[in-house]
């Protein structure tokens, strides 16, 4: 059984947190493009979990600007290899600071000895299953320019800006498939309960 629980955030709207009774297998925006991504079948609601009062904590802290360890969480979302390597990559990204698209994949070389492009990099972020705690929001294109969002570009900059991270030569697209999230992803994943 997969269970959620819910968080609101004072700044970008509510969190929607999935676990296996154990670990963190999801965290999404309640309006995230890939909402329920790596979780398979029906959720139930479950808020007294102790890995979602550990997961409200730490969101706690965070939105007070605190820089806490995502890595203090038990997070076991599903991944392949590569996923798991890009999440890596996004969990060495420090609190208040960006990186790009490239820049993970010239990492990713350097570990694998295989080429690796930006763009299956950009694949790997943008279907991150734990948004927010695996800061995907902290990884930008080239050239400064702000890429699309599963929560929205809104929720993106928003974070930046919370992180004191957003700088005034990032560029925000005009177009694209990812410049807003999905009103009521959750409710469609969830019914009613969301």
């Amino acid at each position: 059984m997969t269970y959620y629980s819910d968080y609101d955030t004072p700044i970008i709207g509510k969190l929607v947190f999935a676990s296996d009774g154990e670990g963190l297998c999801g965290c999404w925006f309640d309006n995230d493009r890939y909402f329920g991504i790596g979780v398979d079948g029906c959720l139930e609601r479950k808020d007294d979990l102790p890995v979602f009062e550990q997961v409200r904590a730490w969101l706690d802290r965070y939105f007070a600007g605190d820089a806490p360890d995502p890595r203090e969480l038990p997070l076991c979302a599903r991944a392949t290899e590569f996923q798991m390597r890009v999440r890596e990559a996004m969990l060495d990204i420090p609190y208040g600071q960006t990186t790009t698209y490239g820049a993970i994949a010239k990492r990713l070389e350097a570990e694998t000895g295989k080429r690796q492009s930006a763009r299956a990099v950009g694949g790997a972020v943008g279907h991150n299953p734990l948004c927010l705690i695996v800061p995907c929001h902290r990884v930008v294109g080239s050239n400064d320019n702000l890429t699309g969002f599963g929560g929205g570009i809104d929720t993106k900059i928003k974070l930046l800006e919370h992180e004191h991270a957003m700088k005034s030569t990032f560029k925000r697209p005009t177009k694209g498939t990812a410049l807003e999230g999905i009103a009521g992803a959750a409710q469609s994943v969830l019914g009613s309960g969301a």
